[in-house]
């Protein structure tokens, strides 16, 4: 059988170092290469590869946003400048992880690991991405959602509410709404506490939409963001309220 691999690298010499060691290998097709997230989206979908060969620090978004959004079971294996995720990279499942420059052994070692995980049948994903995001102490400064098969950055500042629904949570922004598979858990911790506040167990609103607090019933208020958007404040969101913004 033959396995099909993608290579999404933003410098073209590393994308052309694993070509290159990938030519020995005769039951893997390099189907296509990609110098950024929005890229590999399109292509993830087009050409269905097994395999990918994922830079983690690129611009426009980086290797694990790009993770968080895509559905198909891959096996990945992490190649980056960075050492800082090394850790995490083995902990979490990746195949593997190459810190570059790697040598061919090093690289070769890798790619075993990924052909005998994939003749065993095993089609999972190999990267716990979920867990790797929210062990991630860093704040966010933007979220990157699916619209279709393309991706879009929500820049935070454009963002105004998050509203729990069940598994997920429906983001509210400037250009529309977008579903995304996390918790409100997670970004109440990872939303910086300066911009956002979880006024309501269903609610999490940007501050500097809210134009005004009014009563809603006995002891409880609504956020007025618009004359059509009222969200629900709890008595700890109201509080909440008071002290960061005083109402």
């Amino acid at each position: 059988m033959t396995y099909k691999a993608l290579i999404i690298d933003d410098e073209p010499p590393a994308r052309s170092i694993i070509r290159a060691y990938l030519k020995k290998h005769a039951s893997i097709e390099v189907v296509g290469e990609c110098a950024n997230g929005f890229e590999a989206m399109k292509a993830i979908k087009e050409l269905q590869p097994h395999m990918l060969f994922l830079d983690i620090q690129m611009p426009k978004i980086t290797g694990l946003e790009l993770l968080e959004v895509i559905d198909e079971p891959l096996q990945v294996i992490f190649t980056t400048a960075y050492d800082q995720y090394a850790l995490k990279a083995f902990e979490l499942n990746a195949v593997d992880y190459l810190l570059k420059p790697f040598d061919e052994k090093r690289f070769e070692g890798a790619v075993n690991k990924v052909l005998t995980k994939l003749q065993a049948g095993d089609t999972s994903n190999s990267a716990n991405i979920e867990q790797m995001q929210n062990e991630n102490t860093e704040l966010l400064d933007r979220i990157v959602v699916k619209k279709g098969t393309k991706l879009e950055v929500i820049d935070l500042n454009h963002l105004n509410y998050i509203e729990a629904q069940d598994d997920y949570v429906m983001l509210y922004s400037d250009k529309g709404h977008h579903l995304k598979s996390k918790t409100m858990k997670y970004f109440e911790e990872h939303l910086p506490p300066d911009l956002f506040i979880r006024i309501h167990r269903s609610f999490i609103v940007n501050i500097n939409k809210i134009k005004g607090l009014e009563p809603y019933d006995k002891d409880t208020y609504v956020a007025i963001l618009n004359p059509e958007c009222k969200l629900k404040v709890s008595r700890t969101g109201y509080k909440k309220l008071k002290d960061k913004m005083d109402f």
